[in-house]
């Protein structure tokens, strides 16, 4: 057989690409990719984009505390992020007294910036391809043993190009479904501290309702500081830190844009599957999909009932609310994308079309038999694993409660573990857990689940003697009151809220004192029921997928090797190029490409949860006083704008570029009739939103009073006429 080897030259080939389509690697920007670049507008070299012997804009960009982009704006190490990527640090620094979630705040001075405990940033120092010694690490092998090769040969480049205490970090990255590996070099720091936020009435305006929606009014942006020792390295916080002096910083544009401007996008996205299959398809669609949608929506409910009651239980649920609702309408939009456009249907014309290309070669005849046979064996019980995920482990006394399992293996079995380890861990993560911890919410979180649990998932799966226990002491097993009781009595009785209980199990760790813990014994029937009959078959599944993937993409490629690939999104750096653009979503209906002060205006309602406004920032705007950051063209201050780069999550505060590299906007959302964007991209509704970098230095001069940030800045001004 042949051996099949995948090259950074493979990618880099000439072919003709859609042209706003593609998350690139900006170190492999072949020819064809970045001359598309120049033709759609772009003003700079192929060096200024990304080098590592110079400074250049790969500089500039970020990793924001491990699932955000952010971008460096000055030469004191200032970082534009957006307001959800800082939104937990803002909370962790808000009291009710000093409610910086609620009345924003800015730093008027470096002693105001307030250390932002557990952020870090990492700037990417290099990229190498290490396919070759992985390759050569798994030659000769397959399945499982080839993977555990490939694990065992990245694990060890990692460690490899990895300081610690020079705190360098370096993590493989498999591409091309495994395909190909590159390793990727960071420098971290750990000193961040907070600068500036809007109130959240303007950093979250619109809440869920206007989530994932055009046209759109939040000012979605937040500003931190990366602190360095003295000696300029790389360190944890010490008030003795300094700013950080940045290889590069990027200017900031306040000249406007117009439809049809170039917009380049860097970042980090998280995840694609643009080479997902018809099956995986059919699966998100009837199964994964509205199941995690109805489980969340449980949870958000009963969230949302008790956080409109009291603001200190808004202060304490708003970080954990905000994580769980923007992926919940995500993943319902995606569901609903993926049948308008038929994708299932377009991924059985392109396999049909692999299949017969394959049926003479016999490394590749059988992998879409193979793959559909895998789903078959997996459909079964894969309800269940989004019931245990976003149901059991979603309720945060079981998450908490299920983490003491490795206390409980460690008293009954010799060698199980060192317990005063993990006893210590456990208090620590207990003392968490009640900080956050509203009883309300979560009770009635728990006793839905368990009864939705007991409705949907099928009876031969249950964990055994659970439900009849409930039946016995509690009641009809279809009638939620008999639920209400139940979780009632958990919550009630459980050591985990009980100081006394809890203090004296830690004094003498007990397995027969956990094992009867209600709260425990209600997360452990439901784990070891999965753990012990259930995972082995995820596994398997997850395995026999990746393999396959790995497969039918080498085969992909070789059925068309002239034709340049990106690979999918793996929260390593890209870029992406497209234009500002304004859309027809249906028909008679046209979208602008900007959004302003009058239609934020328009949207207020006083009080409201998701639509109210700081009266400064009404009495300004309604006095039109936007100082050098209003657009003259529409006697107003814009606010958003779109493009159409291709983007997804991870790429949540990225910085949008115009032709010179100039900072116009931080990419924040996309819309909702292309939420079929991690699976494929619509070159016809797919849009970025942004918020104005304008609206953004507005906030804070104008709103916030912090012209001290606006000073730290290189603006570039329209030129005088």
């Amino acid at each position: 057989m042949k051996k099949f080897f995948v090259t950074i030259a493979l990618f880099i080939i000439t072919f003709q690409v859609f042209a706003d389509e593609g998350m690139w690697l900006p170190m492999l920007l072949g020819e064809q990719v970045y001359n598309n670049m120049v033709l759609r507008g772009l003003k700079l070299t192929k060096e200024q984009l990304y080098s590592i012997n110079k400074a250049s804009i790969k500089d500039a960009v970020i990793i924001f505390g491990g699932g955000c982009t952010g971008e460096i704006v000055s030469n004191e190490g200032l970082i534009f992020t957006n307001h959800h990527c800082g939104y937990s640090a803002i909370t962790a620094s808000s009291t009710i007294d000093h409610n910086y979630l609620r009345d924003g705040f800015y730093a008027k001075s470096k002693q105001e910036e307030i250390p932002a405990q557990g952020l870090y940033a990492d700037f990417l120092l290099k990229i190498e391809d290490v396919t070759k010694e992985i390759e050569d690490s798994a030659k000769g092998s397959a399945g499982d043993e080839r993977a555990a090769k490939v694990q065992s040969a990245i694990t060890s480049i990692n460690n490899r190009y990895s300081d610690a205490a020079n705190h360098v970090i370096g993590r493989v990255s498999s591409l091309f479904k495994a395909n190909q590996f590159l390793i990727f070099v960071y420098q971290r720091y750990n000193d961040i501290r907070l600068v500036g936020a809007p109130p959240e009435s303007v950093g979250k305006f619109g809440g869920d309702t206007d989530n994932w929606e055009w046209p759109r009014h939040t000012g979605d942006f937040s500003i931190f500081r990366v602190y360095m020792s003295k000696d300029g390295k790389a360190s944890d916080y010490s008030p003795e830190d300094v700013p950080l002096k940045p290889k590069y910083f990027l200017p900031v544009s306040i000249k406007g844009i117009k439809d049809g401007d170039f917009a380049m996008i860097y970042g980090y996205p998280g995840g694609t599957n643009r080479y997902e299959t018809s099956f995986g398809i059919k699966q998100k669609i009837e199964i994964d999909n509205p199941t995690l949608v109805k489980l969340r929506d449980v949870r958000l409910k009963y969230m949302f009932e008790e956080m409109k009651k009291d603001p200190s239980v808004k202060l304490q649920l708003a970080p954990s609310y905000a994580g769980i609702a923007n992926y919940w309408k995500f993943y319902d939009g995606e569901s609903k994308q993926l049948i308008k456009y038929h994708l299932y249907d377009q991924k059985k014309i392109a396999e049909q079309k692999f299949q017969q290309w394959a049926q003479d070669k016999p490394e590749f005849q059988n992998i879409l038999s193979d793959w559909q046979k895998a789903y078959d064996a997996w459909r079964a019980y894969s309800m269940h694993r989004v019931y245990i995920n976003e149901g059991i482990l979603g309720s945060p006394l079981m998450a908490f409660a299920s983490s003491l399992q490795q206390i409980e293996l460690a008293l009954v079995k010799q060698n199980g573990g060192d317990i005063k380890k993990l006893m210590d861990a456990a208090v620590a993560a207990r003392k968490n857990f009640l900080k956050s911890e509203n009883k309300i919410s979560d009770q009635n979180i728990l006793a839905t689940i368990t009864m939705m649990y007991y409705l949907e998932i099928d009876k031969n799966q249950r964990p055994v003697g659970l439900y009849e226990s409930i039946k016995g002491s509690y009641g009809d097993l279809n009638n939620e009151d008999t639920y209400k009781k139940y979780a009632a009595d958990i919550f009630a009785n459980t050591l985990i809220f009980d100081d006394a209980k809890w203090n004296a199990f830690v004094a003498n760790p007990d397995a027969t004192v956990l094992q009867s813990d209600p709260a425990y014994a209600h997360a452990s029937a439901y784990l070891k029921n999965w753990q012990g009959k259930y995972i082995s078959f995820f596994q398997q599944f997850t395995a026999r997928n990746n393999e396959l993937g790995r497969l039918y993409l080498k085969g992909i490629i070789q059925m068309d090797p002239k034709k340049i690939r990106y690979p999918d999104a793996t929260f390593t750096m890209r870029v992406s190029y497209g234009n500002v653009k304004s859309y027809n979503p249906r028909d008679a209906v046209h979208y602008d490409y900007v959004c302003t002060m009058k239609g934020v205006l328009e949207k207020y309602v006083p009080g409201n949860y998701e639509f109210d406004l700081p009266a400064k920032l009404i009495d300004l705007a309604n006095k039109k006083d936007f100082g050098q950051y209003g657009d003259k063209q529409r006697n107003d201050l814009v606010v958003t704008f779109i493009t159409n780069n291709d983007i997804t999550g991870g790429n949540s505060g990225s910085p949008v570029l115009n032709a010179n590299g100039e900072l116009i906007g931080l990419a924040f959302d996309g819309n909702y009739e292309a939420l079929s964007h991690k699976i494929a991209f619509d070159p016809v509704y797919n849009r970025t939103i942004c918020v104005d970098i304008r609206y953004v230095l507005w906030c804070i001069d104008k709103l916030g009073g912090a012209s001290n940030i606006i000073n730290e800045l290189k603006l570039v001004r329209p030129a005088v006429k």
